[in-house]
């Protein structure tokens, strides 16, 4: 979904780097593997294209962190004001 991100923390030996891998557009979603010593992470379409990838050594990765986008349900806001008066 528009506005995921990952940030990824290397270790890139007397200091630390930070890399960020966002979904840019509408419909793009950032997935994460961690395959045979390597961290991958990826921008992907709605159908399942790799828009952009991220490679890190699994060794050199200090920090994986996701941040999704709050989402709301639409079944949790039918009936619900949309601004809550604290005076009522």
């Amino acid at each position: 979904m528009k506005g995921d991100r990952v940030e990824i923390v290397v270790d890139a030996g007397d200091t630390t780097r930070t890399y960020e891998v966002v979904a840019s557009r509408a419909g793009r979603r950032v997935e994460t593997a961690v395959r045979r010593g390597v961290v991958e992470v990826s921008e992907v379409t709605r159908t399942g294209t790799v828009v952009r990838t991220a490679r890190f050594m699994a060794t050199r990765v200090l920090a994986l962190v996701e941040q999704p986008v709050p989402r709301e349900d639409a079944s949790e806001t039918a009936g619900r004001p949309l601004r809550e008066d604290p005076e009522s």
